[in-house]
């Protein structure tokens, strides 16, 4: 599965010294530098994180050796949580490694459990610089009832893998598969599951056992041992040709104790919705809707899980996943499952009884706040169908003030959803420069993603001012149920984590950044900024902290980015290691590109060395690399204090070479646009949405809250020109500003600042 020159590792206890290392991160390191590091100092070791190409000094103590088939089944988990919990699962990881093509196996699939055989084992994309592991997953083709319950042929990305039916494929990694005959896969499941059992088969056992890829039932007549191999003599319910109460001989690996259904259990229960009464409050109910409804103990909130009619009722009902342990269920009634969820959480109830969540959305005029008046999603569903719906162009900035300023504007919030409501509003409310992740092709099982980005978010967030929280939600549990993390609708996320889930594995979109070093191109996303011990940096600007970031870790532009996506240096989301960032307007990149002339930081013409030692030099600007010309380059290196600087030759491009450059060389700028921020695990955003020092405005989906618990959140846009004020401040004057006595929202922006992003103006797609 992946290199034998590597040794794999996972970080099973995080490091005090890494904030941005987390337990269940996986590394590697070639044997070559492992037997020579361990001989050395053999308390630590300089691994490479998997999903970055960058190194990091770690004790081994923290961390424990993985093969590397353990390390591409673990890779293949969304998240570092995920991984170490299933690391943890020995016997999970033994039994994922046993798995070989055509074993029957259960998957999980959102909130069911469906029936298949593994028809590929292996990776989905090949490995790059940023990401040496791709992870081993399991391609799976659904069998009897669950046939097109998936969402593939068996084809990934335009790459056939296996070939199956439409919508009969699915792939999984090692942590939703579980083999049928015995297994221990699932820590959620009983070692003893009666569906599962291990105990030794006797006659007169029921059983389920596979044959030519089908689940089928019986009951144990005999079992003997022919040639060393165990066969177990079945009378079977129905054979391959449709016979009831014929005979069949499998080998006992294929039997299992006890009935296994061959799909989830009892889910024939869906039957058509009766036709409501157009007056009825839940005519637009549909699964995955969020509701509240009336109980004993006051209104309970939850998401239709299932809709039909249950045993001896003739009245369309519910299936409720509530958001508190106040249910009777798992989502089993009367003993027979028609979805799952956590203990006490499920409740079926009339579906008549439920109502939209008002948490949500208030419509009632008794409100003091009401929710502004948009298209409804039949409405826009109906404009979809019939090409009506088309891409809306960002807010300008003559519209942001009647368009967007005020409470009731922006992305409501819900539920710790404030790190994507930041993320998406910085995103697409001002700017276009990734609209293309918008309207790229995609495949069909990500298409509703998509189409719930465009239609549902951002266009009305354009056209209107205004999404709500549903709408927010609706994505989240797009994202939940594709298996990216099980916790998307209910936990705190960071915005790089989503952005990256969104723009690598839901939309497959380029990677934004190409970084050269060494030679090697690295492909990324976001730009994490780290800083050596030694810097002197007390009130940096980001241009300053981007130069010192690529200095200490000799790398390069390998291209111009349309956008650039910069997370600012901290040891943790709690604790920033300045007291102050100064937004850069412009980033100045000219300098960081590995290709490309540049000009002599002295005299202007062509600069042909590089002197990474002069670029602490106090003597020079605090900014840009120190590059020079033949001419210059010999006379600053004539100081007997800089004799020992070892020079680096430029790339120069080869019409440029035997000539000079004219001093109005054109430079190379990326505009700052939005800056994500965060105070007490809070996210806002600041958009820099106009030309004027003073086009400024600050979204917070969480401003303000109407109600207690069965309240909603009311997002807010306020104009901010205080901000372009301080900005016009020189360094010392802006050091001398203590935050809480800073005008208005100004300190948010230069305490708080967690994440800019910038673009090249060139590359907007409505400029």
């Amino acid at each position: 599965m992946t290199s034998t020159d590597n040794l794999y590792f996972i970080i099973t206890t995080k490091p005090d010294y890494l904030g941005h290392i987390n337990a269940g991160c996986i590394c590697f390191i070639r044997e070559y530098k492992y037997r020579s590091e361990i001989s050395h100092s053999p308390k630590k070791l300089h691994v490479t994180k998997a999903s970055s190409s960058l190194d990091y000094a770690i004790d081994l103590s923290c961390m424990e050796q993985l093969s590397a088939d353990e390390a591409e089944l673990l890779q293949a988990l969304p998240e570092d949580t995920e991984r170490l919990k299933w690391f943890k699962e020995k016997n999970a990881l033994q039994t994922a490694l046993g798995l070989t093509k055509g074993t029957p196996v259960t998957v999980d699939q959102g909130r069911q459990e469906l029936q298949g055989i593994i028809r590929y084992i292996g990776k989905l994309t090949e490995p790059t610089f940023s990401c040496p592991l791709s992870g081993t997953f399991f391609g799976i083709e659904l069998q009897g009832k669950d046939k097109g319950k998936g969402d593939t042929d068996g084809t990934h990305r335009y790459k056939t893998l296996f070939s199956c039916p439409k919508d009969c494929g699915i792939f999984a990694p090692f942590s939703r598969v579980r083999p049928v005959v015995p297994s221990t896969l699932s820590p959620s499941i009983p070692e003893h599951s009666p569906q599962l059992d291990t105990e030794e088969l006797a006659p007169g056992d029921r059983v389920t056992y596979f044959t030519n890829d089908k689940c089928r039932h019986g009951m144990v007549v005999e079992l003997r041992e022919e040639d060393g191999k165990h066969v177990v003599r079945i009378s079977t319910d129905m054979d391959e040709n449709g016979k009831r109460g014929g005979e069949v001989e499998v080998p006992l690996y294929a039997v299992a104790k006890g009935e296994v259904p061959a799909g989830p259990e009892s889910m024939e229960v869906d039957t058509p919705l009766e036709k409501p009464n157009t007056d009825d409050l839940y005519l637009d109910l549909a699964l995955d809707s969020a509701v509240e409804v009336t109980v004993a103990t006051g209104n309970s909130y939850g998401t239709i899980r299932w809709i039909g009619t249950l045993p001896g009722r003739q009245e369309t009902m519910a299936g409720l996943e509530l958001d508190e342990e106040i249910g009777v269920s798992d989502g089993t009634f009367k003993g027979e499952r028609f979805f799952k969820c956590a203990h006490k959480r499920a409740l079926f109830v009339k579906l008549r009884s439920c109502r939209p969540d008002s948490r949500i959305q208030r419509t009632s005029s008794s409100h003091s706040e009401r929710m502004p008046a948009v298209e409804t999603e039949t409405e826009r569903e109906a404009e979809r169908s019939t090409g009506k719906l088309e891409a809306v162009p960002p807010i300008s900035a003559e519209q942001v003030k009647p368009l967007l300023i005020g409470r009731m504007k922006g992305i409501q919030g819900h539920c710790n959803s404030c790190y994507m409501d930041a993320a998406l509003f910085s995103l697409f409310s001002c700017s276009s420069v990734l609209d293309s992740m918008l309207f790229k092709s995609t495949e069909p099982r990500d298409t509703p993603i998509q189409n719930t980005l465009l239609h549902d978010i951002v266009n009305p967030l354009r056209s209107e001012g205004f999404v709500k929280g549903l709408q927010i939600m609706k994505l989240r549990q797009q994202l939940q149920e594709h298996g990216y993390s099980h916790s998307f609708t209910t936990d705190e996320k960071d915005p790089e984590e989503f952005l990256t889930v969104i723009m690598h594995h839901i939309l497959a979109l380029d990677p934004l950044l190409k970084l050269s070093a060494a030679g090697k191109v690295q492909e990324s996303y976001c730009y994490q900024i780290f800083l050596d011990q030694n810097h002197s940096l007390v009130l940096p600007t980001v241009q300053q902290l981007l130069e010192h970031s690529f200095h200490s870790s000799e790398l390069k532009l390998a291209e111009v980015p349309s956008c650039l996506i910069l997370q600012m240096p901290r040891f943790g989301k709690k604790f920033k290691m300045f007291d102050k960032i100064i937004p850069s307007l412009e980033l100045d990149i000219t300098d960081l590109l590995s290709e490309g002339p540049q000009q002599c930081m002295l005299c202007g013409n062509l600069a042909r060395e590089e002197c990474p030692a002069c670029f602490k030099d106090p003597l020079f600007s605090q900014t840009g690399f120190k590059v020079f010309c033949e001419t210059c380059s010999s006379q600053v290196h004539s100081h007997p204090q800089r004799h020992s600087h070892q020079r680096a030759p430029l790339d120069i491009p080869k019409g440029y070479v035997g000539r000079g450059v004219p001093h109005s060389l054109t430079r190379d700028k990326l505009e700052l646009f939005a800056v994500l921020c965060i105070e007490t695990s809070h996210y806002v955003s600041f958009i820099k949405y106009g030309p004027g020092s003073q086009d400024w405005i600050f979204f917070d989906s969480m401003a303000d809250r109407e109600g207690e618990r069965d309240g909603f959140n009311i997002p807010e846009v306020q104009a901010c020109p205080e901000v372009g004020r301080y900005l016009e401040m020189s360094p010392a004057e802006l050091a001398n500003q203590v935050p809480r006595e800073m005008e208005g929202v100004a300190k948010r922006l230069f305490c708080d600042a967690y994440m800019y992003l910038y673009q090249s103006t060139s590359m907007c797609l409505y400029r």
